[in-house]
């Protein structure tokens, strides 16, 4: 014969809660759940901010080619010859203002600026762009345009890569920061 407890209908003997060590143990497995979880959302935020950074470089080699049609087949106007491309084309540490170059075009400056917050650190996204050789462009005499460009910005996955884009087509992920170019360089990114 079962007997209940006459005030609550509940068998005897069966009234307990748990122990300690079962709520240890069910707080130790949500613990390491919620450890996996973190790690996974960390690498996925890390892919999308490389997926980002390499979408903003490739619309960059996208519109870096409506920009030389629309300037007389040149990444640069006459006045950028020399005041901001000079003989070398050292990385820009500006965030890629050389100003009458293609990296003041409305739209490739929102890419580079979109680039530039994908990055960490935040702001690393390089530009240089290569002086080519002197001559008469749609008009405007005689003198030096740019020939070559390159940008380029850290990745997180593989850590301590870049991702660089150029003037040449090549869009890749390189294993360390391009060096300086200089004036004769029409490939950027090796």
């Amino acid at each position: 014969m079962i007997t209940t407890n006459n005030k609550r209908g509940h068998l005897r003997g069966h009234l307990r809660g748990f122990t300690l060590i079962e709520l240890l143990v069910v707080i130790a497995i949500i613990g390491i759940l919620s450890a996996v979880v973190l790690a996974a959302l960390n690498t996925a935020r890390s892919k999308g901010n490389d997926a980002a950074v390499k979408s903003n470089l490739t619309t960059i080699e996208t519109q870096s080619a409506i920009y030389y049609d629309s300037n007389s087949n040149a990444y640069s106007t006459a006045s950028a010859a020399t005041t901001a491309i000079g003989v070398s084309g050292a990385w820009a540490t500006t965030n890629c203002t050389l100003a009458g170059t293609l990296f003041v075009d409305p739209n490739i400056a929102a890419a580079i600026t979109s680039a530039n917050a994908a990055t960490s650190p935040t702001n690393s996204t390089k530009c240089a762009i290569v002086s080519g050789s002197s001559g008469s462009y749609g008009g405007l005499g005689s003198t030096v345009f740019a020939s070559a460009w390159g940008v380029y910005a850290p990745i997180q996955n593989p850590s301590g890569n870049y991702f660089c884009v150029d003037s040449t087509g090549k869009a890749e992920v390189i294993s360390s920061a391009p060096a300086a170019v200089t004036a004769a360089s029409t490939v950027i990114c090796t």
